[in-house]
This record gives C-alpha cells, structure tokens and sequence, in this order.
C-alpha cells in the first residue's frame, strides 16, 4: 500500500482528501504546516507528497526545498495542491521542487491520475 504524505492546514481539505486517498488503498499520512511536513518526510518516508502551498509556520515551497535539500528525501515526488492558480504559480511550484502542481478545488480524478503517474513512472 503506498504511502502518501498530505500537507494541509484546512482541517476540512484535510479530512475531505484524506478519506477519499484512503478508499483509493493508500496509507495516509498527515502534516498541517510546512515544518512537520519536512520532519514528516524524514521520519515517514512516504512515497509520495501532496504539498499543499499555502501553510503556516513555513510555506510549501520552502518546506519542498528543504525536502529536496536532504539526500533521504530528495527524490520523493512532490504534489503541489493551491489555490493560487495564476500563471506564475505552476512555475513557483515547480521551481522550488515540485515535481507537479494541482489547483484547488481538488478535481479527483484528475489528482489519482497524477498520483499514479508518479508512484508508477513508466
């Protein structure tokens, strides 16, 4: 069963994605800021992360860099889920680690697809 680190502060997004991965036969992990998702990604090693860019503490692209920084981590695919869906965002996303981007509301999915891209590369 593959294991999913979800990174989201809405407590109602979180519970909402969390289910549905769940039925989708993922385990699921959770972090609601941007630093115990970077300790998150140490201790759990998940196998792949939903980063959701927007967080407290420290935002999801300086928690994707910092992930990104340590050679235990450093090649776990990273999702990012936004709200922020200018044109520049994807690029923001993408330029801090991101190995893919999501807009907000969720379209599901379109997300599984993703996830699967990324946890089966071809």
């Amino acid at each position: 069963m593959p294991k999913i680190l979800l990174v989201e502060d809405n407590e109602m997004n979180r519970d909402m994605l969390s289910r549905r991965l769940a039925r989708k036969n993922y385990e699921v992990v959770m972090a609601v800021d941007g630093l115990e998702a970077v300790a998150k990604a140490q201790s759990e090693q998940p196998d792949l992360i939903l980063m959701d860019i927007s967080l407290p503490v420290i935002d999801g692209r300086e928690a994707t860099k910092r992930i990104r920084a340590t050679a235990e981590t450093q090649s776990i695919p990273i999702i990012a889920l936004t709200a922020h869906a200018m044109s520049g965002d994807r690029d923001l996303a993408l330029e801090a680690g991101c190995n893919d981007y999501e807009t907000k509301p969720i379209d599901l999915p379109r997300l599984l697809e993703k996830i699967e891209t990324w946890l089966n590369p071809a």
